[in-house]
């Protein structure tokens, strides 16, 4: 078994262009990702898989290492699959957003135990409570139903479970938003990115439901880190702001 942390990362974006070369407290956003994933204990190589020959060189001056892949894949999850090469069945590959400059390394980890300690999870990913009822009404904050052994039912924009009788709660722990972060088995990313799209998929926009619907059981790891994604320069200068007092 090998386990791989695979870091997409494009060049291309509609919100801030160029975004993974963009500096940090002097030093390119994806270098600073790629540091914060190689702190994960459980990880045998860290790939950042690229389309952009400017985001591979800054990938190799950090002495990270980067696999180009091509521009028309349709998914971050087809190039960590393209990036791996010929990975093993029984190989775990973690999906890392390329804009998360600040992933806790022991979540990496954990994603990576859930599917070691237990063989009847095809993946994993994480979820973070749920603390304001306006995150809760939001499309963009991706709610998720967990059953007891916190394995994912249902992902949705919606605000899931439906309380039919009162106004919701969120101080009692129920509602929780998903993180954008993925753990594979080999067998089943190689299942997941042969199937075209559901149409839960595409109504919901959100890729986790093919593999629901493909019927796999995905396991949920808990975190009270909501983390900081970068999709903004305003993002960027928040994120430098806490790189600055943690290095003082």
């Amino acid at each position: 078994m090998k386990i791989f942390g695979i870091i997409p990362s494009r060049y291309g974006s509609s919100r801030f262009p160029g975004k993974p070369l963009h500096r940090i407290c002097d030093k390119p956003l994806v270098a600073w990702v790629v540091d914060a994933v190689n702190k994960a204990q459980m990880l045998d190589e860290v790939i950042v898989a690229t389309d952009d020959e400017r985001i591979a060189s800054a990938v190799a001056d950090c002495g990270g290492r980067a696999v180009m892949t091509p521009s028309e894949l349709p998914s971050g999850t087809d190039r960590i699959a393209c990036a791996a090469g010929d990975f093993a069945d029984d190989d775990i590959l973690v999906n890392i957003q390329g804009d998360e400059p600040l992933i806790a390394p022991s979540l990496i980890d954990a994603l990576v135990s859930r599917l070691k300690d237990d063989a009847k999870w095809d993946m994993a990913t994480a979820v973070t409570p749920i603390k304001s009822l306006d995150d809760l009404a939001a499309k963009t904050v991706v709610k998720v139903v967990l059953d007891r052994e916190d394995g994912a039912l249902y992902f949705s924009r919606s605000p899931i479970p439906c309380d039919r009788d009162h106004a919701p709660d969120v101080s009692i722990g129920l509602w929780v938003r998903h993180l954008g972060i993925y753990a594979y088995r080999g067998a089943f990313l190689r299942r997941y990115i042969a199937e075209p799209q559901c149409e839960l998929e595409k109504t919901e926009k959100l890729e986790q439901l093919r593999a629901l619907w493909m019927g796999a059981k995905i396991a949920v790891v808990r975190t009270d880190d909501e983390g900081i994604g970068v999709d903004t320069p305003e993002d960027a200068a928040r994120v430098e702001a806490i790189l600055r007092r943690r290095s003082k």
